[in-house]
C-alpha cells in the first residue's frame, strides 16, 4: 500500500507520467491550497510521504490529505497508517537541523558559452541571448552534463553570484519534452543557500529594486530586477532586501495566490521600514515582450 494506492482508491486524479508536473519519486495532483491557479502543483513523495507544492510550499501530511479527501485531520490519520504514508512529519515543519555534508561549489560538467540551441530557445522567448550572456553570465550545457549523478544536459545554467563570487545556480531546460523545467544546484553544493539570497545582476546597484518570482522574470526587467526563486520568501531574504534597498516594486504573476503572497511580502517589508509598491500585471513577466517590459520599467520612474 502506498500514497498511489490511496489516490487510486479515493479517485484522486494525478499528473500523467511524463507531464511537466511529473517528477521521479513524486506523484502530483491538483493543489487544494492554491487559489486561482491550482494546477497539478502538489507533490507527494512516494517514499517519505512529504507533501510540497511548488507554488505555495510545504504542507503537513495530515492537513494535505484532509484537504484532498474532504476529511478532518483526525479522520485521515488511520488512512496514513493503512496506506503506509510516513507519519513522522505529520503536522510538523521539515527539520531545519538535518546535517548536510557540504562539498565545494561547482557547475555541471561541460558548462560553457551558449550554443545555437540555447540561443534559439531564448530568441523564441523574446530574449536577446547575447545580452543575457553578457549581463547575467548565462552558460549552456550540451548532450552530456552531470553534477553528482544529476543530469543537466541541454540546459541554460544561470550562475547565482553573491558578493562577487558564484555560490549556487539554477538550470533551465531548453527541451519542451523535459519533465523538469528547472533543476537547482544540489543543496550540498551551494556555498550559500539560494533561498537566503537574491538573484540579481552582479554589477547591479542602487537603492530601488523590482522584486520578481523567477530568474526569467529578472532577465526580462533587467538590471533593477531581482528574483526570490518563487513566491515563498525567507526571513534571510527579507533581511537582505531591507539592507540593500529603500524602495521596492513587487511584480509577481497575476494569479490570486501570487497576488496574496505579494501583499504579504509588501506588509513584511513595510514593517521593516521600506517603501514598497505592489504592481499587478496581466500574465507572467517572463513572457512579456521586451519592448512592453522596458516600457513598464520606465513607467516605474526608477
Amino acid at each position: 500500500m502506498s500514497i498511489i494506492d490511496l489516490y487510486q482508491d479515493f479517485g484522486i486524479q494525478t499528473a500523467d507520467e511524463g507531464s511537466k508536473h511529473s517528477r521521479p519519486g513524486w506523484v502530483n495532483t491538483t493543489c487544494p491550497f492554491c487559489v486561482g491557479n491550482p494546477g497539478e502543483h502538489l507533490g507527494a513523495h512516494i517514499n517519505s510521504g512529504r507533501f510540497s507544492c511548488w507554488r505555495c510550499g510545504w504542507k503537513p501530511t495530515d492537513k494535505a490529505l484532509a484537504k484532498l479527501l474532504g476529511m478532518s485531520t483526525k479522520e485521515v490519520k488511520p488512512l496514513i497508517r493503512k496506506y503506509k504514508v510516513t507519519s513522522s512529519i505529520v503536522s510538523k515543519a521539515p527539520s531545519q537541523n538535518k546535517k548536510i555534508q557540504f562539498k565545494p561549489h561547482r557547475l555541471p560538467t561541460n558548462s560553457g558559452p551558449l550554443g545555437k540551441p540555447h540561443k534559439n530557445y531564448l530568441i523564441k522567448r523574446k530574449f536577446d541571448p547575447d545580452k543575457l550572456e553578457r549581463e547575467w553570465g548565462l552558460l549552456g550545457t550540451g548532450p552530456v552534463s552531470f553534477l553528482d549523478q544529476i543530469d543537466y544536459k541541454h540546459r541554460i545554467v544561470a550562475p547565482i553570484l553573491w558578493e562577487g563570487r558564484p555560490v549556487s545556480f539554477q538550470a533551465r531546460s531548453i527541451s519542451s519534452k523535459s519533465t523538469l523545467p528547472y533543476i537547482a544546484c544540489p543543496k550540498h553544493r551551494e556555498e550559500i543557500l539560494h533561498q537566503h539570497i537574491l538573484y540579481r545582476q552582479p554589477e547591479a546597484g542602487g537603492e530601488i529594486g523590482i522584486c520578481v518570482e523567477g530568474i526569467t522574470d529578472a532577465w526580462r526587467f533587467g538590471s533593477k530586477a531581482f528574483a526570490i526563486f518563487g513566491i515563498e520568501y525567507t526571513n534571510q531574504q527579507m533581511r537582505v532586501m531591507s539592507k540593500m534597498f529603500k524602495r521596492i516594486f513587487i511584480v509577481f504573476d497575476d494569479d490570486p495566490q501570487a497576488i496574496t503572497q505579494g501583499a504579504e511580502l509588501k506588509a513584511d517589508l513595510e514593517f521593516r521600514g521600506l517603501e514598497v509598491y505592489q504592481e499587478i500585471i496581466t500574465g507572467d513577466p517572463g513572457v512579456m515582450g521586451q519592448e512592453e517590459a522596458d516600457y513598464f520599467v520606465k513607467q516605474l520612474n526608477l
